[in-house]
């Protein structure tokens, strides 16, 4: 028996075990699921990351753009991986030293290089989804910086599967790996895609399906954001409880309480405010959120 053999042979009967769990390291699989001869309606998308040198995207730039593409199906099969995409790009500045520390990337890394963004339009061509593991950050960033994503429709994998119904404790991408049993190096976009995708990938028993079915579904819905423009001051802790957040009118939008909910439940907000925030017919500036303008800084 190979050594190899052998260490299989005991983390086999650890993991049966009651007290213990075995974390295997990530072994890329060549595909998640075979398509069916019938699969008439398979589609394209993008696991995508970036690395970036900071948190705003109008001041800081982005140090690294990984992406994979894979296959699936708008019902949730995922089947395979067949391209990947990763690059670095110098941001003709110093990388922070925290932001060195936290991905590994060096300024001699970066240095010349930069991001062609005629590769990422191939890259991109017949993509019908983009997922990331914070799409907010990650689609703000390549918007800002890059063109071809802002007409893509966008999934989120922390936000949009149910991880706490699930079982789950954390959204965090290297925590949702160790409880699903594998570890992976982390922080270097490319691996983080790969990672992404394994852990959307397995099932969830506690919820149905695979946490990628759960994805697809989720954003796919339509919502809108309802701005309580005017609202009294003295309504802003009702409102707050309700969920609303507060926006400074800084991004062109109206300073206001705001709060994104589902387009059927459109009508049942508007009543609910007109009885305890305004006690009076009103009309509300709406803006519909769709996986097309979702995460996006243009809403």
């Amino acid at each position: 028996m190979t050594d190899d053999a052998k260490l299989e042979t005991y983390a086999h009967a650890l993991d049966k075990h009651p007290d213990y769990r075995v974390v295997r390291r990530y072994q890329r699989p060549t595909h998640y699921a075979t398509p069916a001869a019938d699969d008439s309606t398979i589609h394209t998308g993008v696991y995508l990351d970036t690395e970036t040198t900071g948190f705003d995207e109008d001041t800081c730039k982005i140090i690294e753009l990984a992406m994979v593409r894979f296959r699936f199906t708008s019902d949730g099969r995922l089947f395979d991986m067949p391209s990947d995409f990763d690059e670095f790009n110098d941001p003709g500045v110093p990388i922070p030293p925290e932001i060195v520390t936290l991905t590994g990337i060096t300024d001699d890394m970066v240095k010349g290089q930069h991001l062609d963004q005629k590769k990422i339009d191939a890259f991109l061509d017949g993509v019908a989804l983009v997922v990331a593991h914070n799409a907010s950050f990650d689609r703000r960033f390549v918007e800002a910086h890059l063109s071809g994503f802002d007409s893509l429709a966008w999934g989120c994998s922390a936000s949009q599967v149910p991880w706490r119904e699930a079982g789950f404790e954390s959204a965090k991408l290297e925590y949702l790996a160790y409880r699903q049993g594998f570890f992976y190096s982390g922080h270097r976009a490319i691996n983080d895609c790969l990672a992404g995708l394994h852990v959307l990938a397995q099932p969830l028993p506690a919820v149905g399906g695979t946490g990628f079915a759960q994805l697809v579904r989720e954003a796919r819905s339509k919502e809108v954001r309802i701005y309580a423009t005017g609202s009294p001051f003295e309504t802003k802790d009702i409102l707050r409880q309700r969920g609303y957040r507060w926006n400074t009118g800084d991004n062109g939008k109206p300073k206001a309480w705001y709060i994104d909910i589902a387009e059927s439940a459109t009508e049942a907000e508007f009543a609910w405010l007109r009885e305890n925030v305004f006690h009076r017919s009103l009309k509300l500036p709406t803006t519909p959120i769709t996986p097309f303008n979702r995460f996006s800084s243009r809403i």
